[in-house]
């Protein structure tokens, strides 16, 4: 079953998708991190790839990849942890095409699969330059999931909603990831827009940072992307299970009908 299989059936089933984000080797824990995820609800977890310039990242990001890099962390032992951990929901590599470059798309998208990954998001790959590494991930059966950004063009938000697989990445706003006091109303128009051009589950990200934001954003969309929120929380020293809690928090959130200004959009 792929990728967007798993989400298509537990959307049908009337969930909403919860995506958290660890960066790879950002501690000796980092594997706990993810099983304290997928304890906490998770429907599928991205797994950052340290690359050295994460340029589309917010601050946040970027010092935990830097922590990652430090540390010794590199994409192949990444991959290595990964093919050992056991756990139950889709696992999707985020990185910078760099990486996946110097490896080479074919190799690159046939690891992934060896470490049990199903999906792969790329943010900085342009739609004009993705059809290589578009055909290895479907060789190796990896979804690819592409972005969709609140000043993309009507026709080209029509080419991204049909050539992503697994899901369609709506990105909140125009910047780096990060953590947001609100959301901005582009996120809910571009997933109003994207909602005649593809039957994928669409997932929001870049700044769901609180439980309330994340049932006000889900009542638009299929689900919501979390990562800066929990990784700041990592960085500050928190254990696994207190950065599961806070997700759980959201989990719940998402859950439940909560009540008309649970979270509010504001002007981009």
């Amino acid at each position: 079953m792929t990728l967007e299989d798993r989400l298509r059936r537990r959307r049908a089933a009337g969930r909403k998708l919860l995506m958290p984000y660890v960066t790879g080797g950002i501690t000796t824990t980092w594997l706990d991190q993810l099983r304290a995820f997928v304890e906490a609800g998770a429907d599928l977890v991205e797994v950052g790839l340290p690359f050295s310039d994460p340029t589309l990242d917010g601050a946040t990001i970027q010092e935990a990849t830097h922590r990652a890099l430090a540390r010794g962390a590199t994409t192949r032992g990444i991959l290595d942890d990964l093919a050992g951990a056991a756990t139950d929901v889709p696992l999707v590599a985020s990185t910078y095409y760099n990486l996946i470059l110097h490896a080479g798309p074919q190799r690159f998208c046939a690891a992934l699969r060896e470490a049990g990954v199903s999906g792969l998001i790329v943010p900085d790959l342009p739609l004009g330059e993705a059809d290589e590494l578009a055909g290895s991930a479907a060789s190796a059966g990896i979804d690819l999931v592409l972005l969709a950004a609140p000043t993309t063009p009507p026709p080209r938000l029509a080419q991204i909603a049909e050539r992503s697989r697994g899901f369609v990445y709506a990105v909140s706003v125009m910047g780096t990831t990060g953590e947001r006091t609100t959301v901005a109303a582009s996120a809910g128009a571009l997933v109003d827009r994207l909602r005649p051009t593809t039957d994928r589950p669409v997932l929001v990200g870049f700044g769901i940072s609180t439980p309330e934001q994340a049932a006000h954003v889900a009542r638009t969309a299929d689900g919501v992307v979390v990562g800066a929120a929990l990784m700041r929380r990592v960085l500050d020293g928190a254990s696994p299970y207190d950065v599961g809690s806070y997700l759980a928090r959201m989990r719940r959130a998402l859950d439940q009908d909560l009540p008309p200004g649970g979270g509010q959009w504001t002007r981009a």
